[in-house]
C-alpha cells in the first residue's frame, strides 16, 4: 500500500541536497557545486539501478544464493538417502537435525554477519563463507558416521552459508533502489535453481558412483562457481564512520518490525516440512516409485522460481508485506490440501504450487524489512535480527516434525505432521497481516505529524 515511501525517501533527500533544505531552487553556482560533490562522493549518489557493475553484482549474489539456499533446499534428497542407507540406524528426527542445523546457521549467523557487513567487512565474510561451504561439502563426501555429517554438512556448510548470504543480500541495496524488489527476486531465484540441479545430480549419480563421489561432484561445481562473486561483488559505499552495536535497539520499539519477526518465526517453523518429507511421503504411501519420487523436490524448487520472481516484481506496486501475507496464507491452504493427496497427479500439482507460494514466503522478508526500516544504514543489523528469528524457527521446526512423524508407520502420524506445517504457516500469515496494519497506521500518524 504505502510501502514505497521508504524507497522514495533517499531520492527526495538527494533532491533536497541540490535544491536546498526547503526544496526551493538555489543559484546556478550552488547547483554546480552540489553536482560536483555528488560525482565525487558515492554516498551522495542514488543507487545506479542498472549498468554492468550493478548487474554483475546481482550475478554474484545469485551465485551466493545457489551456494547457500540451493544447498539447503537440496537436503531432502540427502535426508532420504540417510534414512534408507548411510544412517538408517538413526531415527528420522535425528537425521532432520542435520538439515535443520544447516538451515538454522544459515540464518542465525546473520546476527553476526549483518553488523560486520555494516562495519565494512564484506570481503572477509564473503571469502570465508564460500570457503566453508566448499570445504564442508568435500568433508561430507568422506563421512561415514552421524556426528561427522553433523559437523561437515550441518555446521561447516551452514556457518559458511550464513556468513555470506546476508551480506550479499544487503549489498544489493547499494546498487538498486527502484528495481530493488526485482533484484532481490532474481537473487533469491538462485535458491530453487540450486534446489533443482543439486538433487538431480545427487539422485542420478549416487546409484552409479556412490555417495562420496556424487557429493564431491556437487562440491566441485561450488568450487568452480565461487570466483564469480569474489571477483564482481564490491561495496559501492564506504562503511559508516560511527560503529554501531550488533543489535539495533530501535527495533525493539518498532511494533510492525516486531510483528514481522514473530510472523517469520511461525512461518518458517513449518515451511520446510514438505521439502524434507514430500519424497518420503510419496515412497511410503506408494504414490510413486523411489526414482520418480526423487523428482518431487525438484518440482517444488521449480515452482519456487516463479514464486520468487513474480511476487517481488509486483511488490513495489502491491506492497511487500501484502505480498508476503498472501504468499504465506496460500502456502498454508496448500499444506492443508496435502492431507487429501493420495495419487501421482495430486502430489505433482501440490509440489509445483506449494513451491510457488513457498518461494514468495522465503524471498520476500528482506524486501519487507527494507520497507519497515526508515534508516537504511541499519538494514544489515535489522536483517540479522529477522534472520535470527528465522534461524531459531528452522532449527527446531523439522526436528519437531520428525518427532511428530516417528517411524512413519501410522497414517495419523503423517496427518499430524501435515497439520503442524499448515497451522504454523497460517499463524505466520496472521502476524504478517498485523504487521502491515500497524505499519500503515504508523505511516499515517507520521504523515499527520509532519503536516
Amino acid at each position: 500500500m504505502n510501502e514505497k515511501t521508504n524507497e522514495d525517501d533517499a531520492t527526495s533527500r538527494s533532491n533536497d541536497t541540490i535544491r536546498g533544505g526547503n526544496g526551493s531552487a538555489v543559484d546556478e553556482d550552488s547547483n554546480e557545486m552540489a553536482a560536483g560533490m555528488l560525482s565525487t562522493n558515492p554516498a551522495d549518489e542514488p543507487p545506479p539501478d542498472g549498468g554492468w557493475q550493478a548487474w554483475l553484482v546481482l550475478l554474484g549474489a545469485f551465485i551466493v544464493t545457489v551456494h547457500a539456499f540451493g544447498i539447503a533446499n537440496s537436503f531432502g534428497s540427502f535426508q532420504t538417502f540417510y534414512e534408507t542407507d548411510l544412517l538408517e540406524d538413526h531415527p528420522s528426527s535425528d537425521i532432520s537435525w542435520i538439515g535443520s542445523l544447516q538451515a538454522a546457521l544459515l540464518t542465525l549467523s546473520g546476527i553476526i554477519s549483518g553488523p560486520l557487513y555494516d562495519m565494512g567487512y564484506f570481503h572477509y565474510l564473503l571469502g570465508s563463507g564460500l570457503f566453508l561451504v566448499v570445504f564442508g561439502m568435500f568433508m561430507t563426501s568422506l563421512c561415514t558416521a552421524y556426528y561427522q555429517v553433523i559437523l561437515a554438512q550441518g555446521v561447516a556448510v551452514g556457518l559458511g552459508c550464513g556468513l555470506m548470504f546476508l551480506p550479499a543480500t544487503a549489498l544489493l541495496s547499494q546498487y538498486f533502489a527502484r528495481r530493488r524488489s526485482l533484484a532481490l527476486g532474481i537473487q533469491s531465484a538462485g535458491s530453487p535453481f540450486g534446489g533443482i540441479i543439486f538433487p538431480i545430480i545427487f539422485s542420478r549419480l549416487q546409484p552409479m558412483i556412490g555417495f562420496g563421489w556424487a557429493t564431491r561432484v556437487i562440491a566441485f561445481i561450488l568450487l568452480a562457481t565461487a570466483p564469480i562473486p569474489l571477483i564482481f561483488m564490491k561495496p559501492r559505499l564506504p562503511p559508516p564512520k560511527q560503529k554501531r552495536a550488533f543489535l539495533d535497539n530501535t527495533a525493539f520499539t518498532d511494533i510492525p518490525f516486531i510483528l514481522c519477526g514473530i510472523g517469520c518465526f511461525f512461518a518458517f517453523l513449518g515451511i520446510y516440512v514438505p521439502f524434507f518429507y514430500v519424497e518420503l511421503y510419496s515412497i511410503h504411501f506408494k504414490i510413486a516409485d523411489p526414482y520418480l519420487s526423487s523428482y518431487l523436490l525438484t518440482l517444488v524448487n521449480a515452482g519456487s522460481i516463479f514464486g520468487r520472481l513474480l511476487p517481488n516484481i509486483y511488490a513495489p506496486l502491491l506492497g511487500a508485506m501484502n505480498m508476503l501475507t498472501g504468499a504465506c496464507f496460500g502456502a498454508a491452504v496448500l499444506a492443508f490440501g496435502w492431507l487429501g493427496i493420495h495419487n501421482l497427479a495430486g502430489i505433482i500439482v501440490f509440489s509445483l504450487f506449494y513451491g510457488f507460494f513457498n518461494g514468495g514466503v522465503t524471498s520476500l522478508p528482506p524486501t519487507a524489512v527494507v520497507t519497515l526500516t526508515q534508516d537504511l544504514s541499519r538494514i544489515g543489523g535489522r536483517l540479522g535480527m529477522i534472520f535470527v528469528m528465522i534461524g531459531l524457527s528452522t532449527l527446531i521446526g523439522n526436528p519437531i516434525a520428525g518427532v511428530i512423524l516417528g517411524n512413519g508407520d501410522a497414517v495419523s502420524s503423517w496427518q499430524k505432521l501435515i497439520v503442524f506445517s499448515a497451522t504454523t504457516l497460517l499463524a505466520g500469515s496472521f502476524f504478517f497481516l498485523l504487521s502491515q496494519i500497524f505499519h500503515i497506521r504508523k505511516q499515517k500518524k507520521s504523515s499527520a505529524n509532519s503536516q
